[in-house]
């Protein structure tokens, strides 16, 4: 059975629940921890349940990441009135949820499982990551920085290379060291202020 799974970040109580089963068994036992009996057994679910809400195996998967990128705030609320102050507390919310995220023990272990599949043909488990996860994440914080540029508060050229700016001042080589084996920061809110303050005094108009 193959389906298109909701991968959007909004899942039910009940579908996240199981989510939050499957990826403690994937950190806890691997990938061949992870299968539809196991995790129905885990969740106390019927296998039928999984396949009605998540399809295939690769459709769990994606739903496992898009529930774990949905995680990344950027803070937005419709309507709202964007000043200097709200701008720099959504940039440094989206900086410290990104650093708890990628510091996390399931964000490793799908990590370190998508590059020890990888080969010439790249890795599924790979693409999934960067499809509903990464690319998620940067689609969000790209509609932030461009509210920004909206409301006078921020100048680029190109809001793709602005971005970037700001993505490699949160994470600079941190994820790869973390993905070696060194421990996490013992403060990513430090680390999250101390980006978004380079990133202002680049881009910022003030």
């Amino acid at each position: 059975m193959s389906t298109d799974p909701n991968v959007s970040g909004e899942f039910s109580p009940r579908q996240s629940a199981v989510l939050a089963e499957a990826l403690r068994l994937l950190v806890e036992g691997g990938d061949k921890a992870l299968t539809t009996a196991g995790l129905a057994r885990a969740a106390n679910c019927s296998k039928e349940s999984l396949y009605k809400w998540f399809g295939d195996r690769d459709g769990l998967l994606a739903a496992m990441i898009s529930f774990q990128q949905s995680k990344v705030r950027t803070a937005e609320r419709p309507g709202e009135r964007l000043t200097a102050e709200a701008l720099h507390d959504h940039l440094e919310t989206f900086a410290c949820d990104l650093l708890e995220v990628l510091s996390g023990d399931v964000s490793l272990a799908l990590n370190r499982l998508a590059i020890g599949q990888s080969s010439r043909d790249g890795s599924k488990l790979g693409r999934l990551l960067v499809e509903h996860g990464r690319r998620q994440i940067d689609r969000r914080a790209r509609s932030l920085i461009d509210a920004g540029k909206r409301a006078g508060l921020l100048r680029f050229d190109d809001a793709d290379g602005a971005y970037h700016t700001l993505y490699g001042l949160i994470v600079s080589d941190l994820h790869v060291r973390m993905l070696l084996g060194e421990p996490a920061l013992k403060d990513n809110r430090v680390q999250a202020r101390r980006a978004v303050d380079a990133f202002m005094t680049l881009h910022g108009t003030a």
